[in-house]
């Protein structure tokens, strides 16, 4: 019982990575790769789980890295994977200016302090490279990292938790993070960096396409379609591309 509460505390603080390579996946690469050069560019995977988002990236470059804070997760991917180390987001092994491309996906809601993983993705990107980002968006329908109920971790889906106030959100989701475009704002103020992209994005449903492929479909063409609407800011994350302009 007691390991079987580790394992779920881990997961609520950290995160599940990705075991399976799935449509939603796809979808969310092609959009990186539609706003990002990514051809022999040398890349950087923030919280990069297991290495998945690093074994497709590596279809346009061979030198592609990824750090993760769980040091299993590396050790798994290196099984397969060269480039892969344990390091925490606020506190990078590389140096200033080293890369073309730092991604991070659905990974700022959990570190420890977000403001200085995003200092630390901004400094470790050249001048004239990008910064990418997926994290869950604060206007979405459901919390989907599940949420606490005293001391109890309850992984379900919650709808509207993330509409409660800032107080009530806290003792219900304190272990992860959601934004508002002011908190993202907030985070790249000051540094040497523009805005070129923020979009949102639905989810894949891949769940819902196994059990039913109709309805799967369904839910895909109508929420994409959003994505093109004011409705657009009701998606599960934004993604954000921001290019480095100087020196931080």
């Amino acid at each position: 019982m007691l390991s079987t509460t580790i394992h779920e505390n881990k997961a609520a603080l950290r995160g599940n990575p990705s075991y399976v390579w799935r449509f939603g996946q796809d979808r969310r690469l092609a959009l990186v790769a539609a706003h990002v050069p990514l051809a022999e560019k040398r890349i950087l995977d923030i919280g990069c789980g297991l290495g998945m988002y690093v074994g497709r990236f590596r279809e346009f470059s061979a030198d592609v890295w990824g750090v993760d804070v769980e040091f299993d997760r590396v050790k798994i991917g290196s099984r397969s994977l060269p480039n892969l180390a344990v390091a925490r987001g606020e506190d990078l092994p590389f140096a200033d200016d080293s890369f073309d491309v730092v991604f991070l996906h659905e990974v700022l809601e959990h570190v420890e302090d977000d403001a200085q993983t995003v200092r630390e993705a901004c400094r470790v990107v050249r001048p004239g490279g990008h910064v990418v980002m997926y994290v869950p968006n604060r206007l979405y329908f459901f919390e989907t990292h599940g949420f606490y109920l005293g001391k109890k971790f309850v992984f379900r889906l919650l709808p509207f938790i993330n509409w409660f106030p800032d107080p009530i959100r806290r003792i219900l989701v304190p272990h992860v993070r959601a934004y508002l475009t002011a908190d993202l704002r907030r985070l790249w103020s000051g540094l040497p960096a523009n805005w070129q992209h923020h979009g949102y994005v639905f989810p894949g449903f891949d769940n819902v396409a196994a059990r039913s492929p109709q309805l799967g479909g369904a839910l895909r063409r109508v929420c994409y379609l959003a994505e093109r609407t004011p409705l657009k800011v009701f998606g599960l994350s934004h993604f954000l591309v921001v290019q480095k302009t100087g020196a931080v």
